[in-house]
């Protein structure tokens, strides 16, 4: 697969443009000195201090501090003490906006993938859900900051041949809060009857706590964003 890196320019825009055009796009990695892609199929747009359902929803902090910088770069957060999830930071730097990658096709590099997810019984289910997609890629906390625009970055996003066809919309997976069970923010992008794409889950308000867990600074209680 060449080389070629999208555009800081294609990431400038609100999450909610970017993530439908980057369905069909391609993410590479060459983490561990092997390559592997993943078409991207499912994403989720998040819109920072506007969003309740975004962990930039209570302004920054040093956990979200890369949402806030520019376009193009990698923000990796660590969910439920076991899973690795990857958005790509788009917007006017300062609006905290970014796209969470759901899921994907592997269609480079699948011994490695299948390697680092020994667990998954066919190959759809090596990237389907954004904490299997991290792990396929070989993402983790180390690349938090990552600058997917960057010539000497492990990880690059290559662009579509051609815009993706037949895409669906609709209520983001696992987030609660305003709208119920997200109906508010119809933020969630898929290709439609793509094998690869996560079951849809709706969100659980939770009882609220009188502070945020530890583990989840900035993030209100009574959301969560989708987990695989």
């Amino acid at each position: 697969m060449p080389d070629e890196r999208l555009p800081r320019t294609a990431l400038t825009g609100w999450s909610t443009q970017v993530a439908p055009a980057l369905l069909g796009a391609t993410l590479v990695s060459t983490v561990g000195g092997t390559q592997v892609a993943v078409r991207v199929t499912e994403v989720e747009a998040y819109m920072g201090e506007q969003d309740p359902g975004s962990h930039a929803f209570r302004g920054r902090t040093p956990r979200t501090a890369v949402m806030f910088g520019p376009a193009g770069h990698l923000y990796v957060y660590f969910t439920y003490g076991i899973h690795w999830c990857a958005n790509i930071v788009c917007g006017p730097q300062g609006s905290a906006s970014a796209v969470l990658v759901r899921a994907g096709e592997v269609v480079q590099g699948l011994d490695a993938a299948r390697a680092r997810r020994p667990a998954a019984r066919r190959d759809d289910d090596l990237a389907r859900g954004p904490a299997r997609l991290a792990s396929a890629l070989g993402i983790d906390g180390t690349l938090d900051g990552a600058d997917l625009c960057s010539p000497s970055s492990p990880l690059w996003l290559a662009a579509p041949a051609t815009p993706a066809a037949d895409v669906r919309t609709g209520p983001r997976v696992g987030v609660s809060g305003a709208g119920g069970s997200g109906e508010t923010f119809p933020w969630r992008f898929w290709l439609d009857g793509d094998p690869t794409v996560s079951a849809y889950r709706p969100g659980q308000l939770r009882r609220r706590r009188t502070t945020a867990p530890a583990s989840v600074p900035g993030e209100p209680p009574e959301q969560r964003e989708g987990a695989p």
